[in-house]
């Protein structure tokens, strides 16, 4: 009767207890709505992998009315905070910068960057992120082969929503650099447009591919091994055609902006977020509030890239390290200051930068730019969503919403760095992280 693959109690699954048909997952604290108040003892019930709905107290089998074939499994974190599976609406999770990456990039084929995709969506996803959006993979179709085989139960992963090549102008901070003119056709970004019709036609080749949302660069960013700055690369009428086009075929679009005036162009052009803000100024915080358009601050790439950049041993080119040591340190103080002025802000940590599966550091720099540890979860899940577009399936615990759910030992909302360490992670039903005692029914 029951599809169970068990897990030995205190370590962690490397794959997943398939779902009974009906799931009972018992609270001892449960943020349910991230913002609301915390319920003390209650119970999430689940079938076919959707909430069914949230109750008070600790459901029992017996009180669950079910057919006398269902089967029912119980989860017992009555000890444990339980919260929304986490959403990085930023990540590369097909790549990883070291000081392999520029090989990596010529040496692994598309399957062989896939595999080590999925190895890094494991990763991702038992460390508390349900659900991630890809911002640019490489490896050809490998970022959406990926995404199906986790959609359809092939392999364990975070649910992923992926914008395929990044939209850029030739020579752009979208386009890889420092290589010979033969090694680019090895590998070629489909997204590379000039003038505002080629661009058209780069944005419908991505929805062709199959890409969920739509990616560009606006300005300059800091790995483009060129001295080309920060500043703005795209003009206003290719900027107002992608997102057009993009918005036409029903797909959000973000910007990658550093400088004011990227920032301000994209804005103006109708993006739905801006993807690091780094310098932006007043009239992009005006624009921010007029809009509605979220920032996604990504902190922990800056911190990461000044680290890397400030080591003796650092692998960046010099045109990547004054970057980096200029860009990094302005990115919580630019966050402090979109907070306090009512700036929409969502999760976001730019990983492949960072280390997967480390993506909860940039809670704990949220709150250091001035979030309250409520306010910081809140990006993660309820904004989160919002962000995808996605707010009517993903980040609160409701009746009608996917059962992606994590829990903790402790309490986030007083120390959000409980959340570097999760111990229980569901994902639609099943459970790929178990380390509470599961108790039968």
């Amino acid at each position: 009767m029951r599809r169970i693959l068990l897990c030995i109690a205190s370590i962690a699954c490397a794959w997943p207890v398939l779902a009974a048909d009906y799931v009972i997952v018992h609270a001892g604290r449960l943020m349910d709505i991230p913002g609301n108040s915390v319920k003390q003892k209650a119970s999430v019930i689940i079938r076919d992998g959707m909430i069914v709905t949230v109750e008070h107290g600790f459901v029992t089998t017996d009180s669950l009315l079910t057919d006398s074939t269902d089967t029912v499994e119980t989860y017992d974190l009555s000890n444990h905070f339980v919260l929304p599976g986490l959403i990085d609406g930023h990540v590369h999770i097909t790549d990883q910068l070291d000081a392999r990456s520029k090989l990596r990039r010529v040496e692994h084929s598309h399957p062989a960057t896939a595999l080590f995709g999925a190895n890094n969506a494991r990763i991702t996803l038992t460390a508390g992120f349900t659900t991630i959006r890809d911002l640019g993979g490489r490896g050809g179709d490998s970022i959406f082969a990926l995404r199906d085989a986790i959609d359809q139960g092939y392999i364990p992963g975070p649910r992923i929503f992926a914008a395929g090549d990044v939209i850029s102008p030739t020579g752009g901070h979208g386009q890889r650099h420092g290589y010979r003119d033969d090694v680019f056709a090895v590998i070629k970004n489909t997204g590379i447009c000039d003038g505002a019709d080629d661009c058209r036609r780069a944005v419908r080749n991505q929805v062709r591919r199959s890409a969920d949302q739509i990616k560009f660069v606006s300005t300059g960013g800091v790995l483009s091994e060129t001295a080309a700055g920060t500043g703005q690369q795209f003009f206003d009428d290719e900027q107002e055609a992608i997102v057009e086009t993009a918005h036409s075929l029903g797909r959000k679009v973000t910007a990658h902006a550093h400088n004011a005036d990227g920032i301000n162009a994209s804005l103006r052009a109708g993006v739905d977020s801006i993807e690091h803000g780094t310098f932006a100024n007043d009239e992009s915080i005006r624009l921010f509030k007029s809009t509605g358009a979220y920032l996604v601050p990504t902190i922990l790439a800056g911190i990461t890239v000044a680290e890397i950049a400030g080591s003796e041993n650092s692998f960046f080119a010099k045109a990547v390290r004054d970057k980096a040591m200029r860009v990094g340190p302005q990115l919580i103080e630019n966050t402090r200051r979109a907070h306090r002025s009512g700036v929409r802000l969502a999760f976001g940590t730019d990983s492949y930068v960072s280390q997967h599966g480390e993506n909860a550091r940039e809670f704990g720099l949220l709150v250091e730019a001035g979030l309250t540890p409520i306010e910081a979860i809140v990006t993660a899940t309820v904004n989160g969503a919002d962000n995808l577009g996605q707010s009517d399936t993903l980040g609160t615990l409701e009746s009608g919403k996917h059962a992606d759910l994590i829990a903790v030992d402790g309490d986030p909302t007083a120390d959000v760095d409980v959340l570097l360490d999760v111990d229980f992670v569901m994902k639609a039903g099943v459970v790929y992280k178990h380390y509470a005692d599961r108790s039968e029914p």
